[in-house]
This record gives C-alpha cells, sequence and structure tokens, in this order.
C-alpha cells in the first residue's frame, strides 16, 4: 500500500469520526497544544528582540518558523515510529490526527448552542453562547445581530475549520493538516492589526493569507454545489459570490461569506465592534429578507453538504491519479 493510499484512507475515516463525535473535551487536542506553543514562544520572542518595528517583525517571523517546527516535529516522528511498527498503527494513529484536525462537528454543535440559547433562554443567553466562537463584542448586539454573527461564524469556518485541512490533508496527509492548523492558529491568535500586534504578527497574517488563497475559493466553489443537494438558491448565491467576495479586508474570508448570504437571500457582514471600538465594514449579500433563527441550521446544513462535496471531489482526483 502506498503512502498516497494510507494518507487517503486516515483523511476519510477522520472525516467520518469527526462528523460521528465531533471533539471531546476530554481528548488532548492539537490546536490547543499549537496555541500553547504559540503563547509560550511569544513570551520569549517579546523579551529576545527590542519592541521596535524592525524587532517585532523580526520576532514575528521567527514566530513563525518555530511554531511551525514545533508543531510538525512531534507528530511527524510519531507518525514515522507507527507505521514503522505496523501500517495498521500507523494508519490509525494518523486517522485520530485527521480526525482532530476537522472542525465541521464542533462547528456545528457551537453555533446551535447560540440557537439553543436564543430560542429557550432568550437574547442575553445567545449573546454569550456567540460569544464564544466570536472575536467582536456582543453585549450590545440585537436577536438579528446574534444570529448574524453565528451564520458568518459557520460561513467563514466552512473553509478554515473544514475544507482548508482537508485541501492541506488531501495533499500532504496528516502533517499537511498540521502545518495549516501552525499557520492558521497563529493568524487567530497574532494576526491582528492593533497596537500590539500590528509588526509582531504580521509575518503570521501574511502566510495565513497565502496558505488560505486556494482552498478559500474551492470552499466558495464547493459551497455553491452544495446549494443545490439542501435546497438553498444555488444561482444567487453564485451572482453574489462574484459580486461580493471581495467585501472583506481579508483576500480570502469574504468567499464562503458571500456563497452563505446568496444562497440564504440575507445580509451578512456590515459594521461591528471590536474591543470597543466600532469598525465600518462593507455588507455582503443583499436583505431580501431579515436574518432569522432557522438560518443558523440551514448554514450548518450547507457546511455539511459543502464537505461532502469537497471530499467527493477529492476522492475523484485521487483516484484519477492513480489510473493515470
Amino acid at each position: 500500500m502506498t503512502r498516497m493510499e494510507t494518507a487517503g484512507i486516515a483523511l476519510l475515516l477522520g472525516f467520518l469520526l469527526d462528523l460521528l463525535l465531533g471533539d471531546p473535551q476530554t481528548l488532548w487536542h492539537p490546536v490547543r497544544g499549537i496555541g500553547w506553543i504559540i503563547t509560550k514562544w511569544e513570551s520569549v520572542l517579546r523579551k529576545a528582540f527590542p519592541q521596535t518595528q524592525r524587532g517585532e517583525m523580526a520576532g514575528g517571523i521567527l514566530l513563525v518558523v518555530g511554531v511551525i517546527a514545533y508543531t510538525l516535529i512531534p507528530p511527524a516522528l510519531l507518525l514515522w515510529l507507527s507505521y514503522r511498527v505496523h501500517i495498521a498503527l500507523g494508519i490509525g494513529v494518523e486517522t485520530l490526527f485527521c480526525y482532530q484536525l476537522l472542525a465541521a462537528r464542533s462547528l456545528q454543535v457551537e453555533s446551535m448552542k447560540v440557537h439553543t440559547a436564543l430560542k429557550k433562554k432568550g437574547l442575553e443567553a445567545g449573546r454569550k453562547a456567540v460569544s464564544r466562537i466570536v472575536g467582536r463584542d456582543t453585549e450590545n448586539l440585537t436577536e438579528e445581530g446574534v444570529v448574524k454573527a453565528a451564520v458568518e461564524t459557520v460561513a467563514e469556518n466552512t473553509s478554515d475549520g473544514e475544507i482548508a485541512p482537508l485541501f492541506y490533508m488531501a495533499l500532504g496527509g496528516a502533517l499537511g493538516g498540521f502545518l495549516y492548523k501552525a499557520v492558521n492558529t497563529m493568524d487567530s491568535m497574532v494576526g491582528y492589526k492593533n497596537e500590539k500586534y500590528l509588526f509582531f504578527g504580521r509575518a503570521a497574517a501574511r502566510l495565513d493569507d497565502v496558505f488560505n488563497y486556494i482552498p478559500a475559493r474551492l470552499a466558495a466553489v464547493a459551497m455553491t454545489a452544495a446549494c443545490f443537494f439542501t435546497g438553498l438558491d444555488g444561482r444567487n448565491a453564485w451572482r453574489i459570490y462574484k459580486r461580493d467576495r471581495w467585501n472583506h479586508a481579508s483576500p480570502n474570508s469574504a468567499h464562503t461569506e458571500a456563497v452563505m448570504a446568496g444562497a440564504l437571500h440575507v445580509e451578512l457582514a456590515g459594521d461591528a465592534w471590536y474591543f470597543g471600538v466600532l469598525h465600518k465594514k462593507k455588507t455582503i449579500g443583499d436583505p431580501d429578507r431579515p436574518v432569522e433563527l432557522a438560518d443558523i441550521p440551514r448554514a450548518n446544513r450547507l457546511m455539511f453538504a459543502t464537505s461532502w462535496v469537497f471530499l467527493a471531489v477529492v476522492a475523484a482526483v485521487r483516484l484519477a491519479l492513480e489510473l493515470l
């Protein structure tokens, strides 16, 4: 059995495990480990480099190099040892890694907590629930604002949390997924354009833009195709995608949000508060109707369908390569 075949089996099994089990909170999670590495390495580098523009940018570059090295070396050694012992053990370990690097089920669980809180306990509970999955200030959000935040998170993380890891694991097995998660987690922790991270986090933010460039666009195409399997408006999704995919400061973040907005016939994005500061943002989509509570489960159905469409394409490409 070739390395490509074993990685493909592990990817499929890991994908199915994520759909069935989600993210057990009692199990060690590699992304939490990556976050710990980032925090510790940042503390060391902050002390080692001067607090100047050049010093912080140099420290930020070393952060990227160090975090990627620390993230890749342990699983690479474990996989090498596992496959040396027995191919079944190697596939089992790689399956566990692939399972932990995907986030579809946990994304659904967390977003549906917002749905349940709003429906059963009211606005304040909904604000608290959505604060766990978004970075914006939530204390003054209306019910529509809470639902929009949850839908936007599902849309954006369909790319970041599901399609991008699938893409890199399809290319490089579990280690490809670890590489992507290292880059993406660094961006989520230090890739801010504020006083603290403007220079220190620049390398991580730019690298994340590069790593997400292809997956974000593939995710948008897969999500548009998935509309036709979920009863949503694929034609309008594609129309809004072509029009609004650049309505975000990030070159990648608006792609799946635009498809989601078009599929649901709602308006997403717009101005938001972060740490007490209002950030002016362009809107995505048309307000053909108000955002409603049922849009959260609709967004999740589209996210799952998108994952299946993308996995089917990956399988077809792998089969074609093996037949060549």
